[in-house]
């Protein structure tokens, strides 16, 4: 063994990419989980990096004594308990940026398959129908006249505003502050931008301050010809709410890349026919992917040779080395 690299810990299933760079770069430990039980004390000892895409708790990085970087792998890293990693100088990064073009692209054909049921007119060209009965009926929805509004406008939500306003669509925005850089209206309240729009873009980080925050009464602010795209985290969408709101017509249909409690979806939104609904795939190329990759693995090698890190998460930047 060549101690003389730094000990990078695999804790769950990783990114083949990442697993290739990581065991070429450095000494290696993988573990099926993130728990300390999986785990000798030497090898604690030992682990100063940990590149992941599963729940790190605060008891799985207190268990880690020289632990001092969390790659994370994805923008989002709610699953990540980074407020007690900066509590522990641990610094802890994300994958911004690389996907945002990516997962905006997706997000625009979500759109476009929920409003035209493009899905749906396919399988029905494959089921044989148009010969058999004719073309297929005239969708009740479609882009033209509507109004989008985007709840995050961050990096995705930005990328994401811009092509729909090519399409000639109007752009409004909720945000915790309004952004001083785009002229688009700013609603201070998730409801007040739902009241506004009739076409709901949901983009936003998960965790506790969104859980749960597009409800009934958003659903109902939105209106019966009203359309919700959910391709930030599962975890923001009231689902038992939506389900009722889709089954009653309070809303004309919904698209979804994310669920609550993935892989698993409810039987109840998979047998609705208004819904359109994808296996949480926004980022999910092959060119993506591996820029995401790459970089879990720049930050590790630029913080454990003591570089700044290339994306660290809000949390950790005010600990951040400085270049020398």
């Amino acid at each position: 063994m060549n101690t003389s690299r730094p000990t990078v810990l695999l804790a769950g299933k990783v990114h083949p990419r990442v697993r290739q760079r990581v065991e070429a770069e450095f000494e290696a430990i993988s573990i099926d989980a993130a728990n300390p039980a999986l785990l000798d004390e030497d090898a604690r000892a030992r682990i100063r990096g940990l590149a992941a895409a599963t729940a790190i708790s605060a008891d799985f990085i207190d268990s880690l004594p020289n632990l001092e970087v969390i790659a994370n792998f994805g923008v989002g890293y709610d699953a990540v308990d980074a407020a007690h990693a900066a509590t522990r100088q641990v610094m802890v990064t994300n994958t911004p940026d690389v996907l945002s073009e990516e997962v905006a692209d997706t997000t625009v054909g979500l759109l476009l398959n929920t409003v035209r049921e493009l899905p749906k007119a396919e399988a029905y060209l494959r089921a044989g129908k148009w010969e058999s009965n004719g073309a297929y009926p005239l969708t009740s929805l479609s882009l033209r006249g509507r109004t989008v509004g985007i709840f995050g406008l961050g990096r995705i939500g930005l990328a994401i505003a811009r092509r729909l306003e090519a399409f000639g669509l109007p752009i409004h925005y909720h945000t915790r502050n309004k952004r001083q850089d785009v002229a688009y209206p700013w609603h201070p309240r998730l409801i007040d931008l739902a009241s506004a729009v009739d076409t709901l873009v949901v983009i936003v980080p998960g965790g506790a301050a969104t859980e749960g925050v597009v409800n009934a009464e958003v659903l109902d602010a939105l209106g019966p010809q009203g359309v919700l795209i959910s391709v930030g985290r599962g975890s923001t969408i009231d689902e038992p709410a939506l389900i009722a709101a889709l089954t009653d017509r309070r809303i004309a249909a919904a698209g979804l890349d994310v669920f609550a409690h993935e892989p698993h979806v409810p039987q109840a939104l998979m047998d609705l026919p208004n819904a359109c609904l994808l296996p949480h795939v926004a980022s999910a190329s092959v060119s993506t992917r591996n820029a995401m990759a790459d970089l879990v693995v720049d930050n590790l090698e630029a913080w454990l040779a003591g570089r700044p890190a290339l994306t660290a998460v809000p949390e950790c930047a005010g600990f951040d080395r400085d270049a020398s």
